[in-house]
């Protein structure tokens, strides 16, 4: 009895671990929706962040209302342009694993500090966007 309810004990512990997996997009962006873009489109991407923040983020925590108030920009820039660079390259293979190399290829990494958060891990996000032909850029995946 002992060995039968340690097995189903360390079953459950394992299958709800394994379950909780990796963060992944709710949907994929659909590729003949999305626009051809390139490193000259960063300043209408860093203007759209103006929206896609507050939208994404909102503006904070319970704990740390006014934490996503305020951002810097760390990284922004077309998926292929972070080849060569280790700390954003890992993103465009998140972004080929998740949606394809065609979506990834025609998405943006954009990475963020938040000045106001506490401690590292709330005070950075990572976003993923494209710029749809009829509604302009959007976040397809929010990293942290």
């Amino acid at each position: 009895m002992k060995i039968l309810i340690t097995s189903i004990i360390t079953i459950s512990f394992l299958f709800i671990h394994s379950t909780q997996g990796y963060a992944q997009p709710n949907e994929c962006p659909v590729l003949s929706d999305l626009m051809q873009t390139s490193i000259k489109d960063r300043k209408e991407v860093i203007e759209a962040l103006n929206t896609l923040i507050p939208e994404i983020y909102g503006t904070g925590l319970d704990e740390y209302p006014g934490m996503y108030t305020e951002w810097n920009v760390v990284t922004a820039k077309p998926f292929p342009k972070t080849v060569g660079y280790k700390n954003e390259e890992d993103y465009f293979g998140m972004a080929k694993t998740f949606c394809g190399k065609e979506i990834a290829e025609r998405s943006w990494l954009v990475r963020l500090n938040f000045p106001k958060a506490p401690g590292a891990d709330l005070s950075q996000g990572q976003i993923f966007l494209a710029k749809s032909k009829e509604k302009g850029w959007f976040v397809w995946f929010r990293y942290h």
